[in-house]
Order: C-alpha cells, then sequence, then structure tokens
C-alpha cells in the first residue's frame, strides 16, 4: 500500500485559538492545519525525552513517526477533523526504511517487524516523518488499527513487543536480541535523517 509524503492531501482549516494543541502552532506562526502539518514534517527525526508525550515535538524541534503523527491526529481531532492515527507493522528492511541495511546485514537479516505509525484521511494513508526523493512510498503493513494519539507510549511498545515475540517464535531469532537489532536500526535511522 501506498504512504503518501506529501500534505498537499490532507484537510487544510484555520486553526483556532480554543484548541489548546492549535495554541502552541498559533504562537509559531502557523495559522492552517497544513502550515502545521508542513513544519512537523520538517522537523528532524529523533526521540523526544518521553516517548509518550507528543507535545514535545515543539518543545524539542524533533519527533518520531509516533510522535509527529499523535500531535497532528490531536490537532485536527480537537478541529472535529477525522484525521486518524494509525499503527502498523511490517517487516523493515534499506529498501523500506533507509538507513537499516547495514544493521541487518551485520546480523544476518533480510528485515525486522517494526512497528510505525502514520495518518489517516479519508482512507488515504500519510507519513511524514520518512525522507525519500518520491512523494509515495510502498509499505506493505501486516498489521493496521486506528489508536489514540495517548496510546503512543506504553501501547505502542506493548503492542510491538507482541508481534515480536511472535515473529522471534517463528523465525528462532531471541527476542532480546531481536530488540536490540531494533534498537540499533532505530538509531542508524536517525542518523540518516541528520545527515
Amino acid at each position: 500500500m501506498k504512504l503518501s509524503m506529501t500534505v498537499d492531501f490532507l484537510p487544510d482549516f484555520p486553526l483556532q485559538s480554543q484548541s489548546a494543541t492549535a495554541h502552541d502552532f498559533l504562537a509559531l506562526g502557523f495559522t492552517s492545519y497544513r502550515e502545521a502539518a508542513r513544519y512537523v514534517q520538517n522537523l528532524p527525526y529523533g526521540r523526544n525525552s518521553n516517548r509518550a508525550d507528543f507535545r514535545l515535538v515543539l518543545r524539542e524541534q524533533h519527533g518520531t513517526c509516533s510522535t509527529k503523527h499523535a500531535l497532528l491526529a490531536q490537532l485536527a481531532q480537537e478541529h472535529g477533523v477525522d484525521v486518524e492515527l494509525t499503527l502498523g507493522m511490517y517487516e523493515m528492511n534499506e529498501k523500506n526504511t533507509a538507513g537499516t541495511g547495514n544493521i541487518l546485514r551485520r546480523y544476518r537479516l533480510d528485515s525486522l517487524p517494526e512497528a510505525h505509525c502514520f495518518l489517516t484521511y479519508q482512507g488515504n494513508r500519510f507519513d511524514l516523518t520518512r525522507r525519500v526523493g518520491t512523494t509515495e512510498q510502498n509499505v506493505d503493513f501486516l498489521i493496521e488499527e486506528t489508536i489514540l494519539p495517548e496510546q503512543i507510549g506504553e501501547y505502542k511498545v506493548e503492542q510491538h513487543r507482541v508481534f515480536l515475540r511472535q515473529w522471534c517464535v517463528a523465525t528462532g531469532l531471541d527476542f532480546d536480541l531481536a530488540w536490540k537489532i531494533r534498537e540499533e536500526c532505530i538509531a542508524a535511522i536517525t542518523t540518516a535523517s541528520t545527515t
């Protein structure tokens, strides 16, 4: 399935000051949803000091797929617009997640299951964290579910661990090693996005 990496097909509406999340964007001079989405998209990829607090994206000036998309989903929801936050599980590899190839090759793996958050609007999927030379990317999600912005912390991590444990049982890879490899891949993604 295709993930769009452009904000041009997201809804656009003026930000209202009574929205707590919009207040932070308005203070930065952004007055519409698409302006806010472009701003968040252009912030560097990186873990926030608290992975469950999507509001840190603006304060810390970076974020992950979870925090960036949760922030934008919350912003839309506070304006009554149905932009959903979606959690998907996919087989991460160099082709669909730049920067992971060397790590996976070191451990003789073709791929590793990863949890990824993105936005869904009117049946279309939007990923504002990936940096590739096109406006779309194909990613085959094995599982997808709509979650609340508040679920990007403990809930997302637990869902990912359950999925990865099942994969480890099927492949014979030790779970702790798989999680270690995953953390190395995330560090590589962060480095790749800042160079």
